[in-house]
């Protein structure tokens, strides 16, 4: 069975967020092995300037990258990353897992994340040009998850 990990920074503070993680979570049971790496985010103080955004940002990623499971394909979402419909997403993960055992979705805090993080993904995809937040994304994310595995298996899915 596919493993999916997602490594993200920041917890869920929303008791709406949290329940609709839960159900994806539960949703996603028969199809994958899905593991939710919650880091902390860093405070950004009231005063901020661009040393102090690459402070955060670089901690952050050394956080980020000190989770990631080794000998998996490493998708990091970011605002330039590739868009994909959701038939081309689940095309994407049935692709990866035929020569992966594992795939770590990256998603970064709310300043996002440096470039080390970019050079050591496999990709970088996009949900798109919009800017949500970051607990919003993890959502989305499950449920694009979720609607891969349900189109790869030939079920039915509200489009």
């Amino acid at each position: 069975m596919l493993k999916i990990n997602i490594i993200c920074i920041g917890k869920i503070k929303e008791l709406f967020l949290r329940d609709a993680i839960n159900e994806y979570e539960k949703r996603l049971s028969k199809f994958c092995i899905l593991n939710i790496i919650q880091l902390p985010d860093k405070k950004i103080p009231d005063k901020i300037n661009d040393s102090i955004i690459d402070q955060i940002k670089n901690s952050e990623s050394l956080e980020i990258i000190s989770h990631l499971p080794k000998n998996s394909y490493n998708i990091c979402l970011d605002l330039n990353g590739k868009e994909y419909s959701s038939e081309k997403f689940a095309d994407k993960i049935t692709n990866i897992s035929l020569s992966n055992s594992s795939i770590n979705f990256i998603i970064g805090g709310s300043l996002g994340f440096n470039n080390t993080i970019r050079n050591i993904s496999n990709e970088s995809i996009c949900f798109s040009k919009m800017t949500f937040p970051h607990q919003l994304i993890r959502l989305f994310l499950l449920e694009q998850i979720y609607r891969a595995f349900k189109i790869n298996n030939g079920e039915a899915y509200h489009k």
